[in-house]
């Protein structure tokens, strides 16, 4: 195993690890079923896609465990699950643009924060619709689908994501001075012999 795999791999590791305590532990959560906010527990994840699409994958799935080890509920487990998508397209983006990852409140890099909050949005809209119409959220009906679905899991998690997305900008800052590089491996094409 190469340093540089496993390097990525501590890395990923020690995100999982905050990605799943942080739900767990974490003192302000908010619970409005179908959504929850639990300040900061997208910042481990956000972290992962200043690294690389791998290790955002990874630490996506560290995540949606973290959730479900905390005991929150399917629709909020399942929401967790679908993260793996704005987190990908995300550190694909960053990947060509690093300083994307940095100075959240630069125009450009708000409105990427802002664009990847709405893939984040729409990813768990999504997600809770056919729980919502399909009866198994029959507890949240009485609000309505635009306040339980639209307002509190669309908005909410634009809002939540661009919040922990500047929280994770101010941490990485100072964390890509001394993080190593992880080198972009060329795609080689092979040389065909005469």
């Amino acid at each position: 195993m190469s340093s540089q795999k496993l390097y990525r791999m501590v890395v990923a590791a020690l995100l999982c690890a905050v990605g799943i305590l942080i739900p767990m532990f974490s003192p302000i959560k908010i619970q409005l079923d179908p959504a929850s906010f639990t300040l900061a527990s997208h910042v481990a994840l956000f972290l992962a896609m200043f690294v690389s699409p791998g290790v955002a994958v990874a630490v996506s799935i560290g995540t949606t465990l973290g959730f479900f080890l905390a005991g929150f509920t399917l629709p909020v487990v399942l929401r967790a699950a679908s993260q793996v998508v704005f987190a990908v397209l995300g550190a694909c983006y960053i990947q060509k643009h690093p300083e994307a990852a940095l100075h959240p409140a630069k125009p450009q890099n708000l409105l990427f924060s802002f664009l990847i909050g709405i893939v984040h949005g729409v990813c768990e809209v999504l997600v809770v619709v056919p729980l919502y119409f399909g009866g198994s959220m029959a507890a949240y009906e009485a609000k309505g689908f635009f306040v339980s679905v639209v307002l509190l899991v669309g908005v909410g998690t634009v809002i939540h994501s661009m919040v922990d997305f500047g929280i994770a900008s101010v941490i990485w800052a100072p964390l890509r001075q001394v993080m190593r590089p992880v080198a972009v491996q060329p795609i080689s094409t092979p040389v065909l012999k005469k």
